[in-house]
């Protein structure tokens, strides 16, 4: 066999398949359940992503139908069945106006208060639904690397352990072992640097809906205050 045969032989020898194959049954764990957690964790980033892009554009098209609506009334009446977010605050607020405005005495105070008590909670609410299962792709971007890590050290461990009982110290005793393990600290990395990347970028993106929902709950509560001043006039 020649040099050329030789040198494919061994890089056949240490591809990524052949690493895994060639590695002890406790770093295929961690191999298998980093590569598990990355899909988990690509899974989630696109979903979340996809829900927030439609978030947003729902979020504009029913603003655009408050603000061109004559009557909010009719806009509750046909909102009741909406289950985007922004919808969720209006329905929220507008069946608290409706209680307090069926009791006949008018504490206008407790109105207001009533009002921006419900939307924050409206918000909130959303918020956390939105922010559901986030906590994973944090977990998996802090503790994939250390997963790997763990595999590195089992697999190097193993490694000297074959130096040690054929006494042998040369490259093509000591490189696959070392291969196989560093191989670990990859894929967890590779779990782990989208995780944290798609765990921020989401985070962002989050924090903008709950800004834009905030604004659409303070004008629609100043819209409903200016009418209790309207009542008080009368």
């Amino acid at each position: 066999m020649n040099e050329a045969a030789i040198g494919l032989a061994d890089a056949a020898s240490l591809s990524p398949w052949a690493l895994f194959l060639q590695a002890d049954i406790v770093v295929k764990v961690v191999m298998v359940g980093l590569l598990l957690a990355s899909i988990w964790s690509w899974a989630i980033i696109l979903d979340r992503a996809r829900k927030l892009k439609s978030i947003n554009r729902e979020a504009a098209k029913f603003e655009d139908h408050f603000w061109q609506s004559e009557s909010i009334d009719n806009l509750y009446e046909k909102s009741q069945k909406s289950k985007h977010p922004s919808a969720q605050i209006f329905n929220a607020g507008m069946s608290e106006w409706k209680r307090s405005l069926a009791k006949g005495r008018l504490d206008r105070e407790g109105v207001r208060s009533r009002l921006t008590s419900i939307m924050n909670v409206a918000i909130a609410r959303e918020i956390d639904e939105l922010s559901d299962r986030l906590n994973i792709l944090a977990t998996v971007g802090s503790v994939a690397p250390f997963v790997g890590l763990f595999g590195t050290v089992w697999g190097i461990m193993r490694a000297f352990t074959a130096i040690a009982a054929t006494q042998n110290t040369t490259l093509a005793v000591v490189a696959p072992g070392i291969a196989e393990a560093l191989f670990a600290t990859a894929i967890g990395l590779f779990a782990a640097i989208p995780a944290v990347i798609g765990y921020n970028r989401l985070l962002h993106g989050i924090g903008r809906i709950e800004a834009r929902l905030s604004h659409f709950a303070d004008e629609f509560h100043g819209l409903l205050s200016r009418q209790l001043d309207g009542m008080e006039e009368k």
